[in-house]
């Protein structure tokens, strides 16, 4: 008897160590998060500041670049719910590259809320800021096309600061930023209303989360649906959200943490 009472506090014991460890891991950011995330935010910073240079000098382009923009914009909000519908769906903690991002989305379902008051900056953005750099500043160094660097610049921007816009989405309004607000109410950041929908059941919709522009019509041209019986039938590869899943408590079955 007393052996089964030590077994069981043992048990509670690393289920509490498991949770802590994944709050821990939710608040902490290191010196390399915030080397990689500063480096993206000077990616960003400077193929703007150049696109902006080149504009001056040649006033037709001004027309080109705000359209370069606006397609920068649209395209990171489309590429914003591709990665949330895959981090969602496929890998977990162990995964290369992605797994802390993989574990912190399964977290983040479990109990939504916690974004808006845990999740340290630079541990939420850095695995971003790499690719941004790795990607952007090649372009950066090579580049003088201003319309391409305003593309990408806007582009990387919304990439990298999703994350921010998609914690915003999780925030009561009285506590966000009058600005926020009113970027949300417009449409320009994804917005709580339409965001919520994504943790409602069956939890496989309204992944897009910069704007959210591309969700209603990529729900109803069931695009991640036939992307997920695409995996399944090649690969043998079933997605997380063919389960269902349980926030504010319980793991959900098939997450693999």
């Amino acid at each position: 008897m007393a052996a089964s009472i030590e077994l069981q506090d043992k048990n509670i014991a690393n289920a509490n160590t498991s949770k802590y460890q994944i709050q821990e891991n939710w608040q902490v950011s290191t010196w390399n998060h915030r080397a990689w995330f500063t480096s993206g935010c000077a990616t960003v910073l400077i193929s703007l500041v150049k696109a902006l240079f080149l504009i001056t000098n040649n006033s037709k382009l001004w027309l080109d670049s705000v359209f370069a923009a606006l397609i920068g914009y649209i395209t990171a909000d489309l590429c914003s719910g591709i990665y949330h519908w895959a981090v969602d769906n496929y890998g977990n903690g162990k995964t290369p590259i992605f797994g802390s991002q993989i574990e912190a989305f399964q977290a983040h379902h479990r109990k939504p809320s916690a974004i808006s008051t845990t999740r340290k900056l630079a541990y939420s953005l850095y695995i971003e800021a790499v690719i941004v750099t790795i990607v952007v500043t090649p372009i950066n160094l090579l580049s003088h096309d201003a319309v391409l660097l305003v593309f990408f610049g806007v582009f990387a921007c919304c990439v990298m600061f999703g994350q921010v816009f998609h914690a915003w989405a999780h925030t009561p309004r009285k506590k966000l930023p009058s600005v926020v607000a009113a970027l949300q109410d417009a449409g320009i950041i994804i917005g709580r209303v339409q965001h919520a929908a994504h943790h409602q059941p069956p939890y496989n919709s309204n992944y897009c989360i910069v704007s959210g522009v591309w969700n209603r019509f990529l729900d109803k041209a069931k695009f991640f649906m036939a992307l997920e019986v695409l995996f399944a039938s090649v690969l043998g590869v079933r997605p997380r959200s063919w389960n269902v899943p349980i926030s504010d408590g319980a793991l959900v079955p098939g997450m693999n943490l």
